[in-house]
């Protein structure tokens, strides 16, 4: 018997899903990620129903809508990567993410309870768990080059990545004052030097 050919969606149906995937980029940006997804449907042109179909919840909608914007978080990583110093592929790496994680008012709150709660049905946790897993990818390295503090885990690093976010968002930032909560944390994560 011949495998059965996988259906391709329906033309309307991927259309819908891409115009829920706009219009919540867009809500997301204007109003953070407790926006009204009432508002997210209406302005996709659908109805709250065809909403949760395709997104049964926040986390389902918000991790779609990060999945889009991680193109720019990979090729970010890819030249991340071509770097030969690997304490400043880490900083480099954490600068990365807490840039991914302000794309939205209110998104490091989700991500920082998906990367606890080891929680399967959370479409956030994935996503998390694989930039912890990056994360520690260059904190070994950077360990074993001697400019890493040997207790220090890709979660502990990802966790300040998210905090510097949330800080960049609830208490906005000057340049001047996120360089020294940056040097802060490099201080307390970096190996000292003699």
């Amino acid at each position: 018997m011949a495998d059965k050919q996988e259906r391709k969606p329906r033309a309307d149906v991927q259309r819908n899903r891409a115009a829920l995937l706009d219009a919540a980029q867009r809500h997301f940006l204007a109003h953070g990620i407790g926006t009204s997804l009432e508002a997210v449907a209406k302005d996709a042109g659908v109805g709250p129903g065809t909403l949760y179909r395709h997104f049964p919840t926040r986390e389902a909608l918000l991790a779609a809508v990060l999945q889009t914007r991680s193109a720019e978080l990979e090729q970010r990583r890819a030249d991340i990567d071509q770097i030969d110093a690997p304490a400043e592929a880490l900083r480099q790496w954490l600068q990365a993410m807490e840039d991914y994680f302000s794309s939205f008012n209110g998104l490091p709150e989700p991500l920082m309870a998906a990367a606890r709660a080891q929680d399967a049905d959370n479409p956030l946790t994935l996503p998390c768990h694989i930039l912890i897993e990056a994360t520690d990818q260059y904190v070994q390295a950077a360990q074993q080059a001697g400019h890493v503090r040997a207790g220090v885990t890709g979660y502990d690093l990802f966790l300040a990545a998210v905090s510097v976010a949330w800080t960049m968002s609830a208490a906005d930032l000057d340049t001047e004052s996120l360089s020294r909560l940056r040097a802060l944390i490099e201080s307390g994560y970096r190996e000292p030097t003699e």
